[in-house]
């Protein structure tokens, strides 16, 4: 049994390659292009499919990506028959995405971009503060990700509601489900974070419609997928009042272009796809897990329905 690692980035070479090597140690691991026989690999280990992975390792189990997304990979005509697709989960991944939601919602929270203005135009004003216990966050997706995010932000003692698409229970938030519930849902949110798989239904999701349906004065964050948002309804909601400030890390297109309008606009906060990184040392050791746990006949974590696509 074999298994097969393709680098792409630097960091692979620097960090990952020697990561696996330690925490896979008495695998067979091969780095491509170096494949040997095709008939060994068991599992695929990387960040996307390759041209001929459909048909070229007859023995294969898993294919295991090292990024929580896994949209690249449902309905990739190269996915090979019959193999599973597990998603990556592994807690520095979910703690950088905690860091980041959380940084953001106590930013819009307090206002900070606000005072920044205001300090630029050497203006002494004051305005009445909220607590972060008058003040509404709502999760759109409840899986692994907005467990840790809401872990994080409890002990300040916001609002927290959920919207998630079957129905979910969860101690101290206000859980909303299904496409009959999602108004009711939205319109108390004060701070929206998006934290939804892509698919199909979640693709254009975030739209004038949704988008309209939260409070005046609203603010988002999206560090999920960029075609959730419908670009151009955030911006004529946003020059029109009705949401007040966007923090947007994933776009329809990446590296986002140059001449895209999100880059100047007063009320965008735009970060290069960095909310949450998955850690080599501990990522490999989550690649470890799922494949003894495969090996062994079980269910792994993380283990993607492909017709539902998350």
């Amino acid at each position: 049994m074999a298994l097969l690692f393709r680098p792409v980035f630097d960091a692979d070479e620097r960090d990952w390659i020697p990561a696996l090597k330690r925490e896979l140690t008495g695998y067979d691991m091969r780095i491509a292009p170096a494949t040997g026989n095709p008939e060994d690999i068991h599992y695929l280990i990387g960040w996307k499919l390759c041209e001929g992975d459909k048909t070229s390792w007859p023995n294969l189990k898993a294919v295991l990506p090292l990024s929580t997304g896994v949209d690249r990979f449902i309905g990739h005509p190269e996915f090979p028959q019959n193999a599973k697709l597990v998603r990556m989960i592994e807690p520095g991944l979910n703690q950088g995405m905690a860091e980041y939601v959380t940084s953001f919602v106590l930013r819009f929270h307090r206002d900070h971009d606000r005072w920044a203005i205001e300090q630029k135009n050497t203006n002494w004003t004051h305005d009445m503060p909220k607590l972060a216990t008058e003040r509404t966050v709502g999760f759109l997706g409840l899986g692994n990700l907005a467990h840790s995010c809401i872990s994080m932000l409890a002990p300040f003692g916001f609002k927290m509601r959920g919207w998630s698409r079957s129905e979910k229970s969860i101690p101290d938030i206000a859980c909303f489900h299904g496409r009959d519930q999602l108004t009711a849902f939205l319109k108390e949110c004060d701070i929206l974070v998006c934290l939804l798989p892509l698919t199909p239904d979640t693709e254009n999701m975030l739209n004038t419609d949704t988008l309209s349906a939260l409070p005046q004065g609203a603010c988002l964050i999206n560090p999920a997928r960029g075609k959730e948002l419908v670009d151009d309804d955030l911006i004529a909601l946003l020059d029109r009042g009705h949401l007040k400030y966007a923090a947007l890390d994933v776009f329809r297109k990446e590296p986002l272009p140059t001449d895209h309008p999100f880059w100047q606009h007063p009320r965008i906060i735009v970060t290069p796809h960095i909310a949450a990184v998955t850690m080599p040392d501990t990522g490999a050791l989550a690649l470890r897990r799922a494949i003894e746990t495969i090996e062994a006949g079980g269910i792994p974590t993380g283990l993607v329905d492909l017709n539902r696509g998350y």
